[in-house]
């Protein structure tokens, strides 16, 4: 596993990273069996072994927390841990951040993000009197966190926010499809890079929206929010990643499952060893054909 300096943050952390719905038995009020506990202690403990020192998570995922949380015990003071709050306002939120404490069996976060900047609205609670804002600068300033970030699923709102405040972070959805349709994602990255702000991409791995819930649920990988490449494709996928990490990602997340999580794990090294190439361009350009007018997430 090669670590990557993420930004301004100071922290050094595996170029892949946990997504916490890996850990999850719950999504989408579904209960799962087989990804309970047990497993999501087989799943921490293969990711310690292979390098693996960021993990993500947050109080929507179901019960991600409680079960990441106790998985993590035996490797706190060796991980970097972020957490995310879904609140806008400071009374909430603080609500939520003493259960995610709780839960995670933890003091304090590498990193503390506001998740799911969806709307300009979002933006204008979150700075308002009495806003998550107010909470999340007192938690830089104590160590509480030691950074701060943000999700954001549009560019528009991701640059609103950057002007705004000086985050460390942004987790966004650097995906091969929508910036080689649309250019998304291009204005984001270089603002954040001009801000040298640490820059996490998900759905890198995403190859197109889901036909239908059925199509979903039926499929192998119903905790992922977009249908997943599938791992078999060991061209594509990487391909994929490569094109995520040629676009100045410092950090990928897979899809929420095990599968798209070890692949990513055992294919980055190869992927940062042997850059973005004309033959991942030209297999993309392929793919491309086949998922147009697909798009995932409004641009914006």
């Amino acid at each position: 596993m090669q670590y990557r300096k993420l930004g301004k943050t100071g922290l050094e952390i595996s170029a892949v990273f946990y997504g916490g719905i890996v850990s999850s038995g719950i999504y989408d009020n579904i209960t799962y069996e087989q990804w309970g506990q047990k497993a999501s202690d087989e799943y921490v403990e293969w990711a310690i072994e292979h390098g693996v020192n960021y993990f993500d998570v947050a109080p929507t995922y179901g019960n991600a927390q409680e079960q990441l949380g106790n998985s993590l015990c035996p490797y706190r003071d060796k991980i970097n841990l972020a957490c995310k709050t879904t609140q806008r306002f400071r009374a909430e939120a603080e609500e939520e951040l003493k259960e995610s404490m709780r839960l995670l069996h933890t003091d304090h976060f590498e990193n503390y993000q506001l998740h799911a900047m969806k709307t300009m609205k979002d933006v204008e609670d979150a700075f308002s009197a009495g806003g998550i804002m107010e909470l999340l600068s007192e938690l830089k300033s104590s160590g509480t966190a030691a950074n701060v970030g943000f999700t954001v699923h549009s560019e528009e709102v991701a640059l609103e926010l950057i002007h705004r405040f000086e985050f460390d972070t942004v987790l966004f959805p650097f995906n091969w499809f929508m910036n080689m349709e649309h250019g998304w994602g291009d204005k984001l990255m270089k603002a954040a890079k001009d801000e040298d702000m640490g820059v996490l991409g998900m759905k890198s791995l995403i190859e197109r929206k889901w036909v239908s819930p059925l199509e979903r649920y039926s499929s192998a990988f119903p905790k992922s929010w977009c249908k997943p490449i599938d791992p078999e494709d060991e061209a594509f996928g990487t391909a994929a990643m490569r094109y995520a990490l040629n676009m100045g990602v410092d950090a990928l997340v897979p899809p929420g499952n095990f599968d798209h999580f070890k692949f990513a794990v055992e294919h980055i090294d190869e992927c940062l060893a042997r850059p973005y190439s004309k033959t991942d361009e030209d297999l993309l350009k392929t793919k491309l054909l086949t998922v147009s007018g697909m798009e995932f997430f409004d641009v914006k």
